[in-house]
């Protein structure tokens, strides 16, 4: 039997992904960009959760508030680096330093042995990982949200996503199997070069934008790679503060953290009930983890980029509220096991797979200072800031005696809240997507 022409299996492919065939070259080198800075995180993550506990259980909530200070001082720097370089350079140079934080720690780690100290080193390092957490993956959306347009967006991002879900579990792998062989302070020379191949990529890619001004339906970023944003250090901030359609992506993320750190929290009372030792535990985590990264890349290849073409931003955007909605309701009538792993792993595949390249979506409408600096200042500070509030109003009503059922219905209707701004998101970014003149008026008023 004579096999299809190339064309007809392309065409088949497209029916599967989304992709079409002049788009591939853009949509490996993303893919393969999430793929490095995941996998660099995950190689340290685990390094991270260690160090927390060596300083003390009680004293994370006071990490957090730290990670929020932190993220609170970098962004202005960030920003200021934005105004005044190119693209290229000032992305590079913000996981170049990182780089060199990582080198720096390598070297604390395997100089300093005094308990107290070491100790020390450790809780600074868990503040440096959660900036470096929230920071490299929102520059990394911000460049996506710069290179593709936001018809490309729909049906690529789900797409772009697998690289960071595969990453996710290759880094996780290799501190897995080589943490009895190496040092944790080794292993950080593995992010180092994980994150010099996200450089390789981002330069690929911004070389292919600037060189070809479209790839079918075109690149957003060809003829302004090379540009300087310009603009002030503090223009993210005053920007989200001025933006009602900023404000709404600010205070979507917002009551995603806070409904994420409330389910985290209820995890740890239902599953320490549930099972009685620390592997079985273990092995709890590590089964809900396969599960959603199973179902996340499921649905990042065959279904995100149909969803996003068949139900548009808005109903897409409200599939993970409404299905909180419905957790929360179900886990406040039975606060069992089965009931929590199934919302779980829901929740957390539908945010990867669908809610996150949907809420990128969002930025592709607004002018390039908007995707680098507003969108990194509420995707570090509003983000942690809904760490903060979750976990310090979850402890405040465990203190007044609400149990797990009780705590689980208190965020049903901030799941509705959620919903609604959604939708309201979803309308928002269309009518700017429909009309760019409207897109300026949003940057005059906010100006």
């Amino acid at each position: 039997m004579t096999p299809p022409p190339e064309s007809e299996r392309r065409t088949f492919a497209a029916r599967l992904t989304g992709a079409r065939p002049g788009e591939a070259g853009l949509v490996l080198l993303s893919a393969l960009y999430f793929f490095f800075i995941l996998s660099a995180y995950y190689v340290i993550r685990p390094i991270r959760e260690e160090m927390a506990v060596a300083g003390g259980v009680e004293n994370i909530p006071w990490l957090f508030t730290g990670t929020l200070t932190a993220m609170l001082l970098v962004h202005p720097i960030f920003a200021a680096v934005v105004s005044r370089w190119t693209r290229r350079r000032f992305v590079t140079l913000t996981y170049r330093f990182f780089m060199l934080n990582l080198l720096v720690y390598f070297v604390l780690l395997r100089v300093v042995t005094d308990g107290d100290a070491s100790v020390w080193i450790g809780r600074t390092f868990f503040v440096w990982i959660s900036v470096f957490n929230l920071f490299v993956v929102s520059v990394f959306w911000s460049f996506m949200t710069d290179i593709f347009r936001e018809r490309q967006s729909r049906r690529l991002f789900g797409l772009i996503g697998v690289g960071g879900t595969v990453g996710g579990i290759v880094g996780s792998a290799i501190t897995a199997f080589l943490v009895g062989f190496l040092s944790p302070a080794t292993l950080l020379l593995f992010s180092v070069l994980l994150l010099e191949g996200a450089v390789v990529c981002l330069k690929a890619l911004d070389s292919r934008c600037a060189t070809r001004a479209a790839a079918v339906e075109g690149s957003g970023g060809g003829g302004e790679a090379g540009d300087v944003i310009g603009g002030t250090a503090l223009e993210g901030i005053r920007r989200v503060l001025a933006s009602p359609y900023l404000l709404g992506i600010g205070a979507f993320m917002l009551l995603f953290t806070i409904g994420s750190t409330f389910l985290y929290n209820i995890q740890a009372d239902i599953v320490s009930r549930t099972f009685a030792t620390g592997a079985e535990r273990t092995s709890v985590f590590a089964r809900i983890d396969l599960s959603v990264n199973i179902l996340t890349l499921f649905t990042q290849l065959f279904l995100t980029g149909r969803i996003l073409k068949w139900l548009g931003v808005r109903l897409a955007l409200g599939i993970l509220p409404v299905l909180s909605v419905l957790g929360f309701l179900a886990l406040g009538a039975a606060p069992v096991f089965a009931v929590f792993v199934v919302f779980q792993v829901l929740r957390r595949a539908g945010n990867f797979a669908l809610a996150v390249p949907t809420r990128e979506v969002l930025y592709t409408v607004l002018p390039r200072r908007d995707k680098y600096k507003a969108k990194n200042f509420n995707d570090l500070f509003v983000y942690r800031a809904g760490d903060q509030i979750g976990v310090w109003s979850f402890a405040g009503l465990r203190a007044l005696g609400m149990g797990s059922s009780a705590l689980a219905l208190t965020m049903v209707p901030l799941a509705g809240l959620w919903l609604l701004i959604a939708l309201w998101l979803g309308r928002k970014q269309a009518a700017l997507a429909r009309r760019p003149d409207a897109a300026q008026a949003e940057v005059a008023a906010a100006g």
